[in-house]
């Protein structure tokens, strides 16, 4: 794995953080950029520059043998579209710059997947049909972007056409294309066997992900067809989560034992965090509480950030230690728990808040200030953590052998 290309990861992920701790700090003070605006930039950049430049260079490294100059090039032409978005999105929201460097990102991600369809090599079927999964569904995901267009034309921004649009892109890059990337990269390295028990929890688990795009589609298109489609979807996942499990108990005991605690400790937090997130969407198949979920902000916030930041960067964190990039020391372990007990703080304090207004009960005492303060670890744990990769010296250059 390239020691420049994941700095390069991690800076991104730096400025998606550091832009999140200003959006909290707006509600503390005024700092003088659009909230909405940044808000833009700070997801943009966290998505595209973070989870997807992370799983674009774990892709590569594990399932291209064959290291093409190609991908080098696309890396960073990839990179130019982030630092294009990053400047734009805060000063003018969706406007001509931003949509043209945001259409650039979608263009190379389609020569992207190109590339990797056509180079990838691995004997194993249960890597090829997750990674080919989660590219599909990445494509599927740009199909509401596309559909933006349109609907602003015909119906405009406050219409159920364009809100589905986005909650359609968002369900499929999530639920669809990171997890399923993580989940590949994660089966490869326990070396997970293609058997009948597999074959049930991939076709559960790609079920699962169409099915519960029914939830967010309720929110503007309000049906009993769709919350039970998203009850069904939510039923299967839960058996998928039951087969993960099972899949993975054997063989991690030995991954564990050949891992760095630091390492074991972000697999285990992950892992935990995806039950989490499996849990809270069987809670959605409530029926009053499905209706009002998106009105309650906390709730959203609450549960996208658990999923990138606890399943998909969680995930994404143990990759890096496992391909010793960082030195572990007291700077790393100090990086990593710093992340994640500021992960853990904010996610208590959004839920705690989340529920207030659930009930109409009104706000924490000094809510605002306790949610910037703890917030800062964020930013801090992925500073010690590029700092760290930055000093180390030496990294693993071998790449792990495709099965």
């Amino acid at each position: 794995m390239q020691k420049k290309l994941v700095i390069v990861c991690l800076l991104n992920f730096l400025v998606a953080a550091l832009m999140g701790l200003a959006l909290r700090f707006s509600f503390v003070d005024a700092i003088g950029i659009n909230y909405r605006f940044l808000t833009h930039a700070h997801s943009h950049v966290a998505m595209l520059g973070w989870v997807y430049l992370m799983l674009y260079v774990c892709i590569v490294h594990y399932f291209v043998p064959e290291k093409k100059a190609i991908y080098n090039r696309l890396f960073w032409f990839t990179q130019f579209a982030v630092i294009g978005m990053m400047l734009s999105f805060p000063f003018q929201g969706y406007g001509a710059v931003s949509i043209t460097f945001s259409t650039l990102h979608i263009l190379c991600s389609y020569y992207f997947v190109y590339l990797i369809w056509k180079h990838h090599n691995t004997k194993s079927k249960v890597t090829t049909l997750l990674l080919r999964a989660s590219l599909l569904l990445m494509l599927l995901s740009t199909l509401g972007v596309w559909c933006l267009g349109p609907a602003v034309g015909l119906l405009g921004k406050a219409s159920a056409f364009y809100q589905i649009a986005i909650q359609h892109f968002l369900h499929f890059q999530f639920n669809g294309w990171f997890l399923c990337a993580v989940i590949a990269i994660f089966f490869h390295l326990l070396n997970i066997k293609d058997s009948p028990l597999f074959r049930r929890f991939f076709k559960l688990l790609v079920i699962s992900t169409i099915l519960t795009l029914a939830m967010p589609v309720q929110w503007f298109a309000p049906h009993l067809a769709l919350i039970i489609i998203n009850a069904l979807g939510v039923v299967l996942q839960v058996f998928a989560i039951f087969y993960f499990f099972k899949l993975i108990t054997s063989q991690i005991k030995d991954f564990h034992n050949s891992s760095s605690k630091l390492l074991v400790y972000s697999l285990k937090f992950a892992i935990f965090c995806l039950v989490v997130k499996s849990i809270l969407q069987v809670v959605s198949i409530i029926p009053e509480f499905a209706e009002d979920l998106y009105l309650h902000r906390n709730f959203v916030i609450g549960f996208i950030h658990l999923l990138m930041l606890g399943v998909i960067t969680g995930f994404l964190f143990a990759f890096i230690l496992k391909n010793n990039l960082i030195t572990f020391n007291k700077i790393s372990s100090l990086g990593v728990y710093s992340f994640l007990i500021g992960f853990v703080l904010t996610e208590t304090i959004l839920l705690i808040q989340g529920i207030k207004f659930y009930f109409g009960s009104g706000l924490l005492s000094n809510y605002y200030l306790v949610l910037f303060l703890s917030s800062i670890l964020l930013p801090l744990g992925v500073s010690l953590i590029l700092l760290n990769t930055i000093k180390h010296k030496t990294h693993a250059s071998q790449t792990t052998k495709t099965t």
